[in-house]
């Protein structure tokens, strides 16, 4: 009994520090979808409150027509498709190889991998932009997807590898006896077995391939190239904007990051439920 009012206290702190956690960081999201959808009068409204006195659309359709985001949204979902698609090309078989790896040299090339993940886009600014200059990748997309598969690529390959590890080798074992090339032992075997980390890798990527600004606005000038993330920063320095103007747009640019999300999640679910229901 005193067991299980021990745990049932431990729930309840647990629990509320969830909750505060999930209040803190959701707060800010739900303030500016009310803000969204004020007129200008109510957004200066005092004391202020969380719901709008009146709901209004307006300030959507003021920011479709009268600002670049329908560009800024495409742009973006170019980047992010084209930096999956490379992300995950280059991150797979890196990610078997140092699975399936037995020398001396895999410990020091992992390690590497991740130095490569600890360091701050911050830091390589500056070089990316001297380098991308003398290869003229400035001011173009290729530049920019470059940089942005360089910088997922190491999270991607230590998160495959882990998956790949919990793979037995005796079932590519038994593929290679029927016949299957290591490659093909790769895409029939393996890679089905791995799809919930394969949907992980792509929620990373698309979200934090969503939510890129330095290197957009290190490597971009022209506006009609600029992803959602450097389009908010020019669409805010604007003069003429308010305050409810730009909380549309907020919410316009998270809307399609959190959908992905959302998709890819319930694929997780399928997927490891799949794997624990198959007989």
């Amino acid at each position: 009994m005193h067991n299980r009012r021990k745990e049932l206290y431990r729930n309840i702190l647990l629990y509320s520090i969830y909750a505060l956690v999930i209040i803190f960081f959701l707060f800010p999201v739900l303030w500016a979808l009310s803000l969204s959808f004020r007129s200008l009068k109510d957004v200066f409204r005092y004391p202020p409150h969380l719901i709008p006195s009146h709901f209004t659309f307006e300030n959507y359709t003021t920011v479709f027509n009268t600002s670049l985001i329908k560009t800024y949204l495409i742009n973006s979902s170019i980047y992010v498709l084209f930096t999956v698609i490379g992300t995950i090309i280059l991150s797979v078989p890196a990610a078997y190889a140092f699975s399936r790896m037995r020398n001396k040299a895999k410990g020091p090339l992992l390690i590497i991998i991740l130095a490569f993940q600890m360091i701050s886009p911050l830091i390589i600014a500056i070089p990316i932009y001297g380098y991308f200059q003398q290869l003229h990748l400035l001011n173009n997309y290729l530049g920019v997807i470059i940089a942005y598969i360089a910088i997922q690529l190491p999270f991607a390959t230590w998160l495959m590898k882990g998956y790949f590890d919990t793979i037995p080798i005796s079932i590519e074992e038994a593929a290679r006896i029927d016949g299957c090339t290591r490659f093909q032992s790769l895409i029939r075997v393996v890679l089905p077995l791995s799809l919930p980390g394969l949907a992980t890798a792509l929620i990373f990527t698309v979200i934090q391939s969503w939510g890129q600004f330095l290197i957009p606005f290190i490597l971009l000038s022209n506006s009609r190239l600029f992803p959602i993330t450097l389009g908010l920063y020019q669409y805010q320095v604007s003069e003429s904007i308010h305050t409810n103007f730009i909380a549309s747009a907020s919410i316009i640019s998270i809307i399609p990051a959190i959908l992905i999300f959302l998709i890819l999640q319930k694929f997780i679910v399928k997927s490891l439920t799949r794997g624990a229901v198959k007989g």
